[in-house]
């Protein structure tokens, strides 16, 4: 039993003064509130505040940084990135993205993720099917110290009709059956801090008759049910013309969506599929810095109050890893494209809180995980700001989380826990594995 007492601590209203955090032997919390025992740890000159949740990951996209930013022809798209992303694939073996899983999940942890779901879909070593990656991923993971939900990603065709070719073939299931038989083999290996949950890749990657057994199993099994959805405006037309509606219409007609259900982009989605979407509970990825970089487009989200708690981030292809980036790109992006400042507001106005939400709580729901809140029975998982960093000169409380969100960087963050352990310190780096 450890307790915890910063000078500020978010409790979701604001920061507030003398809040201790107690933390069980199990690494979660077991109270938060004044009084209590005497602190074990005192941390003075810092503010402490929940861990964020990147709810979409491809950890060996961190491979393609740097690469890919050059246009000869003076154009560039999504589909040209992918062709960049293809020779990364087929050029990889099991080291290569050891090392690349690792240096992702280290850097989510130094810009104030506690938790990754990593959307896996490069999963074999060769073209057998041998499932070999999902153990290396979740390996990297654990020396990292990370908490991981690993999104075991089902891959079945090349496009609408379109057999798989090439590098596709290393993100390969034969069958429903065979995906279910390795994630049960997967399910007894985990670690302490992993689990595991179920994603479609996209509507073009999988047939229909597969994507319907995936859903409705996952949601017997309680598990989180990712995919991509309407990325690309090709592939809403294409999807349009296979089967007579786009790939978010088609899943809303097929499926009985619930909160199991995460749709990752939504870039572009019509708002009448995204309001009947999130009005059944669905949780929408938004991943600003990716789309950004691809050029994709900026998602329409509705402002209303009520839709707030289905929002979250990820970070997607890593090409920047950052969650104050990311959480302030969230409102930024729609402010230009709504003209107006304001544009995610909770009932009182605030644009930070939401997007604190999003960044944590949200992605904590998303992954069917206890996190990102700092409330008894959740995991010890938060971040110790630096008051005195240079970024927050002229701070108070009531300004503190407005300037972290649309001020700072991650060199605020003077450390990052997860289940009560120190995973990152700014001072010494990368913590003990």
């Amino acid at each position: 039993m450890q307790t915890i007492e910063a000078d500020y601590t978010w409790t979701g209203r604001g920061f507030e003064q003398g809040v201790r955090l107690e933390i069980d032997s199990t690494g979660r919390i077991s109270r938060l509130g004044p009084a209590g025992p005497e602190p074990t740890l005192r941390c003075r000159g810092r503010a402490l505040i929940p861990g964020f949740v990147n709810v979409h990951s491809h950890a060996f996209q961190r491979g393609l940084r740097g690469l890919g930013e050059t246009f000869p022809s003076g154009l560039g798209d999504f589909w040209s990135w992918r062709r960049e992303m293809y020779r990364l694939v087929e050029s990889m073996d099991g080291e290569m993205l050891h090392q690349l899983s690792l240096q992702a999940f280290r850097e989510m942890l130094a810009a104030g993720f506690t938790s990754v779901g990593e959307f896996h879909y490069l999963r074999h070593e060769s073209q057998g099917r041998g499932f070999e990656f999902d153990q290396i991923v979740l390996r990297a993971a654990e020396q990292a110290g990370i908490r991981i939900v690993l999104l075991c990603a089902y891959y079945r065709q090349g496009g609408f009709g379109r057999p798989a070719s090439g590098a596709q073939e290393r993100f390969l299931c034969d069958s429903p059956d065979q995906y279910w038989r390795q994630f049960d083999r997967l399910a007894h290996s985990l670690g302490s801090q992993q689990t595991l949950g179920a994603a479609v890749h996209s509507v073009r990657a999988a047939w229909l008759d597969h994507i319907r057994p995936l859903h409705a199993e996952a949601k017997r099994r309680g598990l989180p049910f990712h995919m991509h959805v309407e990325e690309q405006a090709k592939e809403i037309e294409d999807c349009r013309q296979s089967l007579g509606a786009g790939p978010m219409r088609v899943l809303l007609d097929s499926l009985e969506v619930g909160q199991e259900f995460t749709a990752v982009h939504c870039t572009h989605t019509i708002a009448d599929d995204l309001q009947r979407f999130s009005s059944q509970g669905g949780s929408i990825c938004i991943c600003p810095l990716t789309e950004a970089n691809l050029g994709d487009g900026i998602p329409h989200l509705e402002p209303h109050p009520s839709n707030l708690m289905r929002y979250c981030i990820g970070t997607d292809s890593n090409l920047r890893i950052s969650g104050f980036e990311e959480m302030r790109w969230l409102e930024y992006a729609q402010r230009l494209l709504r003209r107006r400042r304001g544009a995610i507001l909770d009932s009182e106005g605030s644009a930070s809180r939401p997007l604190m939400q999003a960044a944590a709580e949200n992605g904590g729901r998303a992954l069917g995980l206890a996190a990102g809140s700092l409330q008894p029975g959740y995991w010890a998982d938060f971040l110790l700001i630096d008051l005195s960093h240079r970024s927050l000169r002229g701070w108070s409380a009531e300004s503190l989380l407005d300037s972290c969100v649309f001020g700072c960087g991650e060199d605020i963050i003077d450390s990052v826990w997860v289940g009560g352990r120190c995973r990152f310190s700014r001072e010494v780096g990368v913590g003990p594995p």
